[in-house]
């Protein structure tokens, strides 16, 4: 076990485009969405020890610890590798919650990457996004570490590597049910189903988002807003909506232009996970160390 105190990313992600294209007798919608992740996230601080007890600070305020994803993801790994394990977590939080930008899917997907590492349990990859995938769709993407086509729910992940652009991501002063997306009558669920290769030579948008504008006048003026720049949409169900640029430059002088009733940050879209390069510098310094006391 390796009991070295450690950071790791949990990056944000965005939802390129996203269509609803019919709806399961469950009630559950099948979709057809692009994942990319950005540059910008929250961090995991993690120290592993050897008794069973897991450790989350700060608390979040409402949310008993064995409810939160962050302990539900370090306990389903344990119980699926048979292990007496535990760990003290410290988190970092930028992404706002319940912004569309898979926060605690990502918080869950990085204990579960870290810890696997860190308690040597020998999980792959696979295993760990079966794990995640009961913790919620879009954790296995965030496991994978990959920009990626999904379909289905959200769980069937096929590799895709679209433009690493710059963006502008914006989130209005409002909080946004899912449920009430998904059960809006109105909402669009027979978009045609279409190959990657035709989705990513069209014009991306989200079936979701003439809902939201229409339930949620504050998402609906940040969208008019940035629209005055840039081409600009929903993630996921909201709240957050983004703007696309091709610089680093063009996104912050827009930025800087926010209505005080904004609240953004500027990052880089990237098909390779944060995490996954720090999983990469993690296990290098470990077989480092290992082969100095050699």
């Amino acid at each position: 076990m390796n009991t070295q105190t450690t950071s790791w990313p949990a990056p944000a992600k965005l939802n390129l485009f996203l269509y609803i294209t019919g709806q399961r007798p469950d009630g559950y919608h099948e979709l057809q969405t692009l994942f990319q992740f950005l540059d910008y996230g929250d961090t995991l601080t993690i120290t592993a020890r050897p008794d069973d007890v897991i450790t989350l600070t700060p608390a979040v305020e409402g949310v008993a610890l064995e409810d939160n994803l962050i302990y539900r993801a370090a306990d389903s790994l344990r119980r699926k590798a048979g292990i007496t394990a535990g760990a003290d977590i410290g988190i970092r939080k930028v992404l706002p919650m319940g912004g569309g930008l898979g926060g605690g899917s990502s918080n869950a997907a990085t204990a579960l990457v870290a810890l696997n590492f860190l308690w040597q349990t020998g999980l792959s990859t696979d295993e760990l996004a079966e794990i995640g995938l009961a913790l919620g769709a879009d954790v296995p993407v965030f496991v994978r570490g990959f920009s990626a086509f999904a379909e289905g729910i959200g769980e069937q992940l096929q590799p895709a590597e679209p433009e690493e652009k710059w963006y502008l991501v914006a989130k209005p002063e409002v909080s946004i049910a899912t449920v009430d997306v998904f059960t809006a009558p109105d909402l669009t669920r027979n978009t045609p189903k279409r190959q990657l290769n035709v989705l990513l030579d069209s014009k991306y948008e989200n079936d979701c988002e003439k809902i939201v504008r229409r339930i949620y006048p504050e998402v609906d003026m940040a969208l008019s807003w940035l629209l005055e720049y840039a081409p600009s949409r929903l993630t996921g169900t909201g709240a957050c909506v983004f703007a696309e640029f091709s610089s680093q430059q063009a996104a912050t002088a827009t930025l800087k232009k926010l209505p005080d009733w904004l609240r953004g940050f500027v990052a880089k879209g990237v098909n390779q996970s944060p995490l996954m390069t720090a999983l990469s510098e993690h296990a290098a310094e470990s077989q480092s160390i290992q082969l100095g006391r050699n």
